[in-house]
């Protein structure tokens, strides 16, 4: 390898996709050459991606909510160039890191602030840090069981909270936990927003913690008005936390510093957060908690590591964490998330209505989806919809994110596996501009859509059965 690493890597361009298929996940690869995903992306820059002909595409996937500064925010990036720079004592174990202090209190201030800045709420003022989202899931079901000596974890049905053990059993999707095995003992799932089937669930005061997404990221269902405040009542009353999942509609994305904050009486006992807190840069995580559930974990000198792990407040992910919560407020991306989310939400509801296939549109912020049905009234429609189905579930939501990617230059995907819903998650800097451009196009989509038959149907039917062969030989 020469001196030049970039020079080098550059040479490397277009062999990805082999390498992929020799030394990672081929089956990946497949899915992608399968919906024509398998571009070569070269560059990111804000909102945009660029491949090597130096096409743009609008990113609205962000990396499943990862780029919520866009990519490669130049603020986050001098910050960390400049701490790279100083050579400094990192992960030394035996001390306390000041640039983790310094997330922490910058961390928990809006945590336990309304948006207009003053104090309100529960005193979130104790943070853990993590590496990702599911190990902050994992560190507060951890967490909740030691606080309230209490064995049971409650969740809702369509929940997404991660992919390892702890988090893929309060997992609501069969199909991410079939053929793993045996999972953690003592879960038990309720219908989201249900609260009959939750004071049931805690009737027995045997529940450590009831945990939820108030905005679910597989189906961007929101929780209904007035629900987290009776959950909270409900948690307490049974001696239960009350764990809101953040990772994903956290900082800033639904237009509060967090979605719960939409419900000023609510008062979770541990917030949970990650992917937007690393400005796209450095993998890092949080778990936001009180005192009280802090002080019962780490109660002795004897068990102040008695949870810990390596890479948790390594300096890099502690600037990335810093700097990307300095650019929001001196950028305000949170109030361009509520003004804009609500502007795309709006307009994109209108034209679903010229749809047959649009069910609804929904989300906070500029978190949102569009959820598709099978047609009321066409009989030409419902058989193509029908059609499609039978051959292969999942295809018809690539017949609106393959021809926004191939017509349009505008990344996105569907927000879950089996599921018409999709999910768009645009950076939180966005441009009005960039909004509308994305609104012609789903327009122009949608209109294709319903010519039946089309090009649209034809390229899809041709699709699914691509999808089927390829099982079969697999």
């Amino acid at each position: 390898m020469e001196t030049d690493f970039l020079e080098w890597l550059d040479r490397q361009q277009g062999r990805q996709y082999d390498l992929h298929t020799r030394h990672v996940n081929p089956v990946f690869v497949r899915m992608l050459r399968t919906i024509g995903f398998d571009k070569g992306y070269v560059r990111g820059e804000g909102s945009y991606l660029y491949d090597e002909d130096n096409n743009r595409y609008l990113d609205l996937l962000t990396g499943w909510g990862v780029f919520a500064l866009g990519r490669n925010h130049p603020r986050v990036r001098s910050i960390l160039e400049q701490v790279l720079s100083r050579d400094a004592p990192n992960l030394v174990r035996m001390e306390c890191s000041l640039l983790a202090g310094l997330v922490a209190e910058k961390l928990t201030g809006h945590a336990c602030c309304s948006t207009s800045g003053s104090k309100s709420g529960p005193d979130l003022s104790r943070v853990f840090f993590t590496n990702s989202g599911t190990e902050s899931v994992e560190t507060a079901i951890k967490f909740a069981r030691c606080a309230t000596r209490k064995p049971k974890i409650v969740y809702c049905d369509h929940a997404f909270h991660g992919l390892t053990v702890g988090s893929l059993s309060l997992n609501g999707a069969d199909f991410f936990r079939e053929r793993f095995g045996d999972l953690m003992p003592g879960t038990q799932a309720v219908p989201f927003n249900d609260l009959a089937s939750l004071d049931r669930a805690l009737f027995r005061k045997d529940v450590a913690a009831f945990v939820l997404e108030p905005v679910q990221g597989k189906s961007c269902k929101v929780v209904a008005d007035g629900y987290l405040a009776e959950a909270q009542r409900l948690c307490r009353k049974a001696g239960a936390l009350l764990v809101i999942d953040e990772v994903q509609s956290g900082m800033g994305r639904t237009g509060k510093w967090f979605a719960y904050q939409h419900w000023p009486e609510v008062e979770p006992d541990i917030v949970c957060v990650a992917k937007a807190l690393s400005g796209g840069y450095v993998p890092v995580g949080a778990v936001i908690t009180t005192p009280k559930v802090m002080d019962t974990v780490f109660d002795s000198m004897e068990r102040c590591v008695v949870h810990s792990n390596t890479f948790g407040q390594n300096d890099l992910a502690m600037a990335a964490a810093l700097a990307t919560l300095q650019v929001m407020e001196e950028e305000r991306m949170v109030e361009n998330a509520a003004a804009l989310g609500q502007y795309a939400m709006d307009a994109l509801a209108a034209i679903g209505q010229t749809c047959p296939f649009v069910d609804e549109v929904r989300g906070k912020g500029l978190m949102f989806g569009i959820d598709f049905k099978r047609p009321e009234r066409s009989l030409k429609l419902k058989a193509a919809w029908d059609t499609l189905h039978t051959v292969n579930f999942g295809v018809f939501s690539q017949m609106i994110t393959v021809p926004l990617l191939q017509e349009h230059r505008i990344l996105t995907q569907v927000a879950g596996y089996h599921t018409d819903v999709i999910k768009f998650l645009p950076p939180l800097n966005i441009t009005k501009s960039d909004i509308d451009y994305f609104l012609a196009a789903m327009r122009k989509v949608l209109e294709d859509i319903q010519q039946v038959p089309g090009a649209a149907w034809s390229t899809m039917a041709a699709m699914a059965k691509g999808v089927v062969r390829a099982k079969i030989s697999a």
